[in-house]
């Protein structure tokens, strides 16, 4: 991080730049602009899936999974006529769209899909599917975050010399700087969950995270909410840090000018209300069918087609599972008004090893 102050500079010298590279401020307040501001990332023309690849695009096989996750809730929900599938920072829809492709018609006869994103609704989407800028209220059925809770903006803070934890300015072209001493809410979160023991160590505040899912949550009378991130847990965090930044397929620098995704990895633990349950995306799968096993070598010689099918299928389930990759996503269930029981049956055969 640069050491400069605007103290050190010549008169004027400061003034002169932050004209041109904007003003210092938090990295919260400048991710908010650079993401969902009127010239945000999120509001261009060609959405997300320019620039980074989620499980949502990586096989069909994800929303057939969430789709059955969704006619499960429906189930325990005691089939009410109109459940309501809630996709959390849509993109362009592609979610939405898949799940209600997937679901059995009975279910999709009944379901009643929302879209929520900042974009204009995309050309094309289907009619079914609400878009909507903010939460709809008071809805019984399926929430599902995927790759949201990873955008919602956070401040960064450094350790200084004294092992106090100050708040990173930025300029939208990306130099930072060392601001004062962390305080407050935002003081409390750290220490209970992201305490920070050397100079250097750097962390992102993820009150503004909790306090999204919490509201998230809130919007469901009835149901399951569910968050898939890039995820880390307490005694497991990055010692540096996560915030990067993505750009036509690359991960880059994060610079807060609009040009580029801007993300860090969530904790997904101190999100997490009582009653939830965190696992791997890799776990989630598996209970909900989605399996990277060969299929039997005999089907070659009975259904040469049936065959190729199942091990392209098997091919994307693998990537949706790999260790490594996508498998170690995480996964955040929180039920809503539905029996304590019913979140362990749903999870039946998940290992004990695989959730987080």
């Amino acid at each position: 991080m640069a050491d400069e102050t605007d103290e050190a500079r010549e008169p004027g010298e400061a003034d002169e730049a932050d004209e041109a590279n904007g003003a210092w401020r938090g990295w919260r307040a400048a991710t908010q602009e650079a993401l969902y501001g009127p010239d945000g990332f999120y509001r261009r023309p060609e959405g997300p899936a320019g620039h980074f690849r989620t499980s949502v695009h990586a096989s069909p096989l994800f929303a057939g999974a969430v789709a059955r996750l969704l006619c499960r809730v429906d189930e325990a929900l005691g089939r009410p006529a109109e459940p309501a599938f809630v996709d959390m920072g849509a993109g362009r829809g592609e979610l939405a769209a898949g799940v209600l492709a997937a679901l059995p018609p009975d279910v999709a006869a009944r379901v009643r899909m929302y879209a929520v994103e900042v974009a204009d609704r995309p050309a094309g989407l289907d009619e079914r599917i609400e878009w909507l800028g903010e939460l709809p209220e008071g809805v019984t059925g399926l929430l599902f975050a995927n790759e949201w809770l990873d955008n919602v903006p956070v401040d960064v803070v450094e350790a200084g010399p004294d092992g106090v934890p100050r708040l990173v300015l930025v300029r939208r072209d990306g130099t930072e700087r060392s601001g004062g001493p962390v305080a407050g809410a935002e003081a409390r979160w750290l220490e209970r969950w992201w305490p920070l023991s050397a100079e250097g160590q750097r962390a992102e505040i993820g009150l503004p995270r909790d306090t999204a899912w919490a509201a998230a949550v809130a919007a469901l009378d009835r149901g399951l909410a569910v968050a898939v991130d890039y995820a880390h847990r307490a005694g497991a965090r990055p010692p540096f840090g996560t915030l990067t930044g993505f750009r036509a397929g690359r991960q880059t620098a994060p610079v807060p000018d609009g040009s580029c995704d801007i993300t860090a990895h969530v904790a997904l633990d101190a999100c997490a209300l009582p009653g939830a349950r965190l696992l791997t995306q890799r776990a989630a799968l598996r209970a909900l069918g989605v399996s990277g096993a060969r299929p039997p070598l005999a089907l070659a010689s009975t259904d040469p087609a049936a065959y190729v099918r199942a091990l392209a299928g098997a091919g994307h389930a693998a990537e949706l599972t790999a260790p490594g990759g996508l498998g170690d996503f995480g996964w955040l269930l929180q039920p809503v008004g539905l029996p304590g029981a019913w979140l362990g049956g749903l999870l039946v055969d998940v290992p004990d090893h695989e959730e987080q």
